[in-house]
């Protein structure tokens, strides 16, 4: 039986890859200080995964927590742009020195392959499209620097010490669990919990930024591939269904969804945000055989049918 741990496994991604590693049959840590995943996030694995409460940027725990592990799945992070303007001490904490301490502890006990979740804000603004792993990277806040250093280490980590990595850049994932009441959360579940209630959500700018979402069960597969493919020798691919879909078109297709009849408001742009982004997966086919499962009007149908549900609404969408 494979042992794997989970950092920020409590969290939205890293709860929904906790339950296909069990499902899998994986002996399963979770690693989470709570601050942002939720023990009830676990609830459909309560029992089989051992929750161990603490920080990825204490050493002795980490250290504990990757004995006997084959593959460490580092999901740990302080995920948000505004929050890294705010505070980008914070960012680069959690960030920064929590990948650090998770590569060396997975190092001096032997792991055989560290998945860093990595993001595309890595790529910053700049114009050319799709974005391709080869692109310089132009990170336009405090957290994409923090992500982007991330990658830096573990392909540091491989050269210098062996330590087989690979890093998933993240395009914009959605889905069930993902919290819409934090003040950072992201775009989807504020607006699918906004609009199951008839109220206006805020687009940010113009809403005509667009983004390539990718539902959550892609970025699971992704990281299951990861895990198990033949040593990827550092690298770093892109991890998205290579598709671009506006702001504007997201809170349309989400109000026929769930049958509003609001219109959205418009506030000012965000610091740090960037204008486009859209994927090429061709490398993540190349060195996993990655392939999206679940397109994106298919994985939003399934989200707002769970928010629907999980918030007790009448809204109801055939999926």
């Amino acid at each position: 039986m494979a042992k794997s741990l989970i950092t920020g496994g409590a969290g939205f991604i890293g709860s929904h890859l906790a339950e296909a590693l069990v499902e899998r049959g994986d002996e399963v840590v979770v690693l989470d200080d709570l601050s942002t995943g939720k023990r009830a996030n676990l609830d459909a694995v309560a029992g089989q995964v051992r929750l161990v409460v603490g920080s990825v940027t204490d050493r002795d725990l980490v250290l504990e927590c990757c004995q006997g592990v084959d593959v460490v799945y580092h999901e740990a992070a302080l995920a948000s742009v505004p929050r890294s303007v705010a505070d980008p001490l914070a960012s680069n904490e959690a960030n920064v020195a929590g990948t650090l301490t998770v590569l060396w502890a997975a190092h001096r006990q032997g792991v055989r392959r560290v998945v860093y979740a990595a993001s595309s804000s890595a790529y910053g603004d700049t114009e050319v499209l799709p974005k391709r792993e080869d692109m310089l990277a132009s990170p336009l806040s405090p957290y994409a620097v923090s992500k982007y250093v991330g990658e830096l280490y573990c392909a540091v980590f491989t050269r210098l010490y062996g330590l087989s990595t690979i890093g998933l850049r993240y395009f914009n994932v959605f889905g069930p669990r993902q919290d819409p009441h934090s003040q950072y959360a992201a775009v989807v579940p504020i607006f699918i919990t906004r609009l199951l209630r008839n109220e206006p959500p805020v687009i940010d700018g113009d809403g005509g930024q667009s983004r390539d979402f990718t539902y959550v069960r892609n970025v699971v597969q992704a990281n299951l591939l990861a895990g198990a493919a033949r040593d990827p020798g550092g690298v770093t691919v892109n991890v998205a269904c290579g598709e671009s879909i506006t702001l504007n078109d997201l809170f349309q297709e989400i109000k026929a969804l769930t049958g509003a009849t609001v219109d959205a408001t418009h506030g000012p742009a965000r610091a740090g945000d960037v204008r486009h982004s859209q994927a090429d997966i061709g490398r993540a086919g190349q060195i996993l055989g990655y392939r999206p499962q679940v397109g994106f009007a298919q994985g939003l149908k399934e989200t707002v049918a769970w928010y629907g549900q999980s918030t007790g609404s009448d809204v109801r969408v055939d999926v």
